[in-house]
């Protein structure tokens, strides 16, 4: 059982890096420019948008006579969509988020925080509601939803490997999963099949370390899980390089299949890479684009 002095000292300390993620986040959504990569879509709504020509399907009563009569085709004028969207995120806590091969690199717990929260910052400024699978936090808009996010992304938990809590999926919202997916697949498979069901689409971020994508161990080496609940210990790792790259390679396929049977998008995200390319890929993603 946790002392109650323990798990305060705990709770203290992950709540002095919030300022420090929070500001971090901030400066990294920052760098997209909403105007550029915003998620403005045509739709019911007051404010205008855009003139766009008539095509099959178009409503006469929605042109735009005073536009159309200065050539020869037909203009519609088209409103912008003004109705806020719920977007439901999952960031990985569990203890193989916490790896880093050497300080030089932050850890993919850090590093899924941080996009997870700009990506956050980023929906909510342009109207959008964010809130965490499952009901613990349904989606809200507001600078006091961050606030709540950053504190729930920023929570730990034991377990070596976790996955993503399927329950209350909003039907045709929008979702966000950030993993390692290092742990066992078939909850990951669950989770989208019915997050599709539900029409609800999204973006798989999967973020791994270097060393786990080059496997640059040789000789005597003791693989250890960082919970602690997995230990391996070998005289020659070069011997299992081979194996373990082609496990991994198939892995990512079947994430990348996944994504495609379930209308989902999946992008590799390494640690050693700028946290921007894999914010952007995410923010265009999410928007409906391809990264």
């Amino acid at each position: 059982m946790t002392q109650p002095l323990t798990l305060r000292q705990h709770s203290e300390e992950e709540a002095s890096d919030l300022p420090a993620l929070l500001a971090r986040a901030e400066k990294l959504a920052g760098t997209v420019l909403l105007g550029e990569h915003g998620r403005r879509r045509a739709g019911l709504g007051d404010d205008f948008w855009q003139y766009r020509p008539m095509v099959a399907g178009d409503s006469y009563r929605n042109i735009d006579w005073r536009r159309s009569a200065r050539g020869d085709s037909q203009f519609v004028r088209d409103r912008e969509w003004q109705i806020a969207q719920s977007v439901l995120m999952w960031v990985d806590q569990a203890a193989s988020m916490r790896f880093a091969s050497s300080d030089k690199v932050p850890s993919k717990a850090d590093r899924a925080r941080l996009i997870a929260l700009a990506t956050t910052i980023l929906l909510i400024r342009g109207g959008e509601r964010v809130g965490l699978t499952g009901w613990s936090l349904p989606p809200r808009g507001g600078r006091p939803q961050i606030m709540r996010l950053a504190e729930a992304f920023a929570t730990d938990t034991e377990d070596d490997y976790s996955a993503p809590e399927a329950r209350g999926m909003l039907p045709h919202a929008r979702a966000m999963f950030v993993s390692d997916f290092l742990g066992d697949l078939d909850p990951i498979e669950a989770a989208l099949t019915k997050a599709a069901d539900r029409g609800v689409r999204g973006v798989l971020l999967q973020i791994l370390d270097p060393s786990e994508e080059a496997f640059p161990f040789e000789g005597r080496t003791v693989f250890q899980s960082v919970g602690g609940g997995t230990r391996h210990e070998t005289l020659k790792a070069s011997d299992l390089r081979g194996r373990y790259l082609e496990r991994l390679a198939e892995r990512k396929d079947r994430l990348d299949e996944l994504c495609r049977i379930t209308g989902w998008q999946y992008e590799c995200h390494h640690t050693d890479t700028p946290a921007q390319s894999a914010l952007l890929w995410v923010w265009r993603a999410m928007d409906g684009g391809k990264g």
